[in-house]
Parts: C-alpha cells; structure tokens; sequence
C-alpha cells in the first residue's frame, strides 16, 4: 500500500535557491516554499495570506531542484508531511514541519 495517508501537494513560489549538500553519497536539497491565498474578508477587504514550507529533496529529486530550480520560480510538488523536533544549545524544545518531496513539476522560471 502507498502512502495515500499522509500526502501533501503544494503550489508556490521558492523563496530561495536550493541549498544542496551530500550526505553519505546521497544528495540533500532543502528549499523554502511560499503559497499565497487571496480572499476578502467580512469588509470585503482583499487579504492576502502567505504560509511559508520548508521542503526536504533526497536522490533524483533533489538533483532536479539542484540543476533547474531558482529562487523565484513557481513549483508544484507532492510528498509527505514530516515532523521532528530537537533541544537547542539552551536547552528548549524545537519543532520543525517540512514536506519530504517525492515529486517536482517547475512551472516556470522568473528571470
């Protein structure tokens, strides 16, 4: 059975290039991605709503955001929801939230 439980698919733009390293012969990129929705409020005022994710790409996937993407350009992905957590140097409890990208589609590039 896949992995039909937990799947996330986005549209947005990347905040920032790629950052892209080796980890034991496997290649890492990590990328912001921000989607915006537009709506209007109880006023009928226009409100303009932008989440930030961060997206984590291992092997074939994060080589294609490595070679093609940019800052800027407009994406859709698919993959899973991750959550992790660590203690910092102070001693506090972190979380972080990230999509585990299986799938890219670049939708275009902003020169």
């Amino acid at each position: 059975m896949n992995n039909l439980r937990n799947r996330a698919q986005l549209i947005g733009n990347l905040g920032m290039d790629p950052e892209v390293k080796e980890i034991n012969g496997k290649t890492l990129a990590k990328v912001s991605l921000a989607t915006t929705e537009i709506y209007k409020d109880s006023n009928g005022e226009k409100v303009k709503n932008t989440q930030w994710h961060n997206l984590v790409a291992w092997g074939n996937t994060a080589i294609v955001f490595k070679n093609y993407a940019k800052k800027g350009n407009e994406v859709a992905i698919e993959g899973r929801i991750n959550y992790r957590n660590y203690e910092n140097k102070e001693g506090e409890k972190k979380y972080i939230t990230e999509i585990i990208v299986s799938e890219v589609l670049l939708l275009n590039s902003k020169k």
